[in-house]
């Protein structure tokens, strides 16, 4: 073969494999129109992505341990997710009535876990949001799921498809995880179905600031188990099998694995889930305070050599700690009996209470030691579980709910009502996104969904939408009926 010949055919094997390498990088997981852009684009050098691939490591060094049952087991028990979503691109209104329009179906792709074994699946919230259809894949048969629920707070959701019998993975426990213990990482990386990687628990309570609901809870599990793009909503493991977390974000400036995986502890998760199923929503419990990590700084400030334990930075009026006496520069030290060192630690402990559960602390106040006992309240100040209330409008496509009284504090807003859903209909053409909080129409304040929908069936001429995204900017959207 001649000089020319070589080099033409290199060139062109080259190009080959560096057009399956951009097909599969576009496509392995779902791209996020109009969401948090922590979803899209490192922040920080942190992007919410999914889990695989092959860590290169070497592997004499690597102590002789068994994990092919882990591996059978959970494998077993981890779901391919396949979601379409339409994107509608912004037209004239005379279009929109027209139906002239133009869409584009967005393919995107993560993983799941089965939870119980009549059909539920635990996933990622990022892997699913905005998705129009989401099919779960399992031994090549295909199932058509639906939403059962979503926590943009932890970024978990909860998936149902009609089946039973189901192999629901061994739930095991992340508060027993130990810094240095091995881990497997379970997932479909870049669509590379049921890939198993290893690694070790690198970190523990890991706060990255990606997730950007109101009430986020960050206190990740960190491994060096090589995670990538479809990994998301996969399982971690321990080598007996049990899942300990749901991989679901990775620390990289190429948006690949860089060698640090996050995973949201298994112990946070079963509460998110069982919540999601048995009442559409989560019961979290507020403190009615606000707390962060106690630093050098804050404890010059305060007097205090000893920086473990969170400082009260805000207390709610008429909350659970305003009833309690609790004042700002406190310094809790101890969450039920127990030590507490930072403000993902103390997070991670409140997320598994529920509104009306009894919390005894121990604080520091000025250099001597105070017990205080509280009852721990819901969304609306109360101490009972709250059943999901929503509302669908046919005729606007769209699902809306109510917007909580802790949530309208925390916004400084009086009023609103929640984008919770978007179907391929008239609403979403208006490209207002899932989660966009409507405070008013025409500057009438809106607080209730069934009049939010009358309101936008009725109304003719200019209208506009005033409200808060979810990165909590207030704006609006002017249109012409």
């Amino acid at each position: 073969m001649n000089q020319y010949l070589k080099t033409t055919l290199s060139a062109f094997i080259g190009g080959v494999i560096g057009a399956l390498l951009i097909y599969q990088l576009t496509n392995g997981e779902q791209e996020l129109k109009n969401s948090d852009s922590a979803f899209q684009t490192p922040i920080n050098n942190v992007a919410l992505e999914n889990y695989g691939e092959t860590n290169s490591k070497n592997f004499n060094s690597i102590p002789e341990i068994d994990f092919v049952e882990a591996s059978k087991n959970s494998r077993e028990s981890v779901v391919y997710i396949k979601t379409v979503s339409e994107a509608y691109g912004r037209s004239s209104w005379l279009d929109l009535w027209l139906g002239g329009s133009g869409s584009m179906q967005q393919v995107g792709s993560g993983s799941g876990v089965i939870f119980k074994s009549d059909g539920y699946i635990i996933t990622n919230n990022h892997v699913i949001d905005g998705a129009d259809e989401i099919e779960v894949v399992r031994k090549k048969r295909t199932y058509k799921a639906k939403l059962v629920g979503r926590d943009p707070s932890t970024d978990l959701a909860v998936l149902k498809i009609d089946d039973n019998n189901l192999p629901a993975i061994k739930l095991g426990s992340s508060k027993d995880l130990k810094v240095g213990s091995w881990v497997l990482a379970v997932g479909n990386p870049f669509n590379l179905t049921s890939t198993v990687t290893a690694g070790i628990v690198s970190a523990k309570g890991r706060e990255l600031n990606i997730l950007k609901s109101n009430f986020p809870i960050e206190s990740f599990i960190q491994t060096d188990a090589a995670i990538n793009p479809g990994n998301s909503g996969g399982a971690l493991v321990n080598p007996e099998g049990e899942l300990v977390g749901i991989n679901t974000a990775i620390l990289s400036r190429t948006g690949s694995y860089a060698g640090y995986g996050f995973a949201v502890p298994i112990d946070i998760a079963k509460k998110i889930a069982t919540d999601i199923i048995e009442y559409g929503m989560v019961q979290k419990a507020f403190l009615g305070a606000e707390v962060k990590s106690l630093t050098p700084e804050l404890g010059d400030n305060l007097g205090v050599d000893n920086l473990d334990g969170v400082v009260v930075s805000y207390i709610r009026e008429n909350g659970a700690a305003d009833n309690v006496k609790l004042q700002e520069g406190d310094i809790i030290r101890e969450f039920n009996g127990e030590d507490i060192s930072t403000h993902a630690e103390f997070e991670e402990k409140l997320s598994m209470l529920s509104p009306g559960d009894k919390l005894y602390l121990t604080l520091e106040r000025k250099g001597k030691m105070i017990q205080k006992e509280l009852i721990l309240t819901n969304s609306e100040n109360t101490t009972e579980l709250l059943k999901r209330d929503v509302y669908f409008s046919k005729s606007l496509g769209a699902e809306f709910e109510s917007v909580s009284t802790a949530e309208k504090d925390l916004l400084d807003i009086n009023s609103g009502v929640r984008v919770t859903d978007v179907k391929n209909g008239f609403f979403k053409r208006l490209n207002i996104d899932e989660g966009f909080i409507i405070t008013a129409i025409n500057s009438k304040a809106v607080n209730n969904p069934k009049e939010l929908s009358d309101i936008l069936e009725e109304v003719k001429g200019k209208v506009m939408i005033q409200g808060v995204n979810k990165k909590g900017v207030k704006g609006y959207y002017s249109y012409y009926f």
